[in-house]
């Protein structure tokens, strides 16, 4: 019983929001990862990351979808379930799939989904001004909730393709105030996926809850990568943010610490991982 409790001065002790907020005030980064299923929760707990995401990302990397659209509630619980199981310190975080969330009821009862059957402790949704209802509705019910910004995958067929965002000064600065006002509302986290260096320092510079990045910069609070690519396993033409750890490891898990190492450290990303 109380194993949260036992484990709190134990030379591991399970990560909570409160952890990555005192993170943030100290200035140490943020080390996440994605992750599937049990077997590499095992090894993303050893390798030290801080932050756990179930992403809908799945359907691409798992499933062989072009897009993360086809993914349903029913493919995210089952893997953010088998994921719980092989965690020990990391907090968990699971995304709420397309059109799970269009109304405050629904998003609500999804996330609960996400908690109960799948063991989440925090929600991600893809957001939008149209989301600051939702993120306020789940807060008031005491559920966490990471709000995403810039690149939204499930929002592919609607902007055009993977498209960096936030180039031009009036998207950049709608962004800006989105995130601040998402911050309001009770985001406990938001997260920047592929936007300018510069934009993402301004957001994380104004926000006060931690900010995660993929393909933001080296001034968010902290960086997530799909463990897919951390590992090389990912064929095809990819991200510019991307890092293989794998060329040089040798083994999963010490890709995986190097991957950590190199968020702690700094030297991730690099100039080349980044856009103007």
């Amino acid at each position: 019983m109380y194993t949260h409790l036992q484990l709190r001065d134990s030379a591991r002790p399970p990560v909570s929001l409160a952890t990555l907020h005192k993170m943030k005030a100290d200035g140490e980064k943020i080390a996440s990862l994605t992750c599937y299923d049990a077997s590499f929760a095992v090894l993303v707990d050893e390798a030290d990351a801080d932050l756990v995401l179930v992403g809908d990302s799945l359907g691409m990397v798992i499933q062989g979808h072009d897009t993360t659209v086809p993914v349903t509630m029913d493919d995210m619980v089952y893997h953010c379930r088998a994921v719980s199981r092989g965690l020990h310190r990391p907090l968990l975080m699971a995304d709420l799939p397309f059109a799970s969330y269009p109304t405050k009821d629904i998003a609500l009862a999804n996330s609960v989904r996400l908690m109960q059957e799948g063991g989440a402790e925090i929600v991600k949704l893809e957001s939008g001004p149209s989301q600051l209802e939702i993120v306020e509705f789940l807060a008031t019910h005491d559920i966490a909730v990471c709000a995403h910004l810039g690149l939204k995958p499930q929002s592919v067929h609607k902007t055009g393709g993977f498209r960096v965002q936030g180039r031009s000064d009036d998207a950049a600065e709608r962004m800006l105030q989105n995130a601040i006002d998402l911050e309001a509302a009770g985001a406990d986290m938001i997260l920047l996926e592929c936007i300018p260096t510069s934009l993402g320092q301004k957001i994380t510079e104004a926000l006060r809850v931690p900010v995660i990045g993929i393909g933001a910069g080296p001034h968010t609070d902290g960086q997530i990568l799909v463990l897919y690519d951390v590992l090389g396993i990912t064929t095809g033409r990819q991200p510019r943010f991307v890092l293989n750890c794998m060329a040089e490891a040798g083994d999963n898990l010490t890709a995986m610490r190097q991957f950590v190492q190199a968020v702690k450290a700094g030297s991730y990303p690099a100039p080349e991982h980044c856009f103007d």
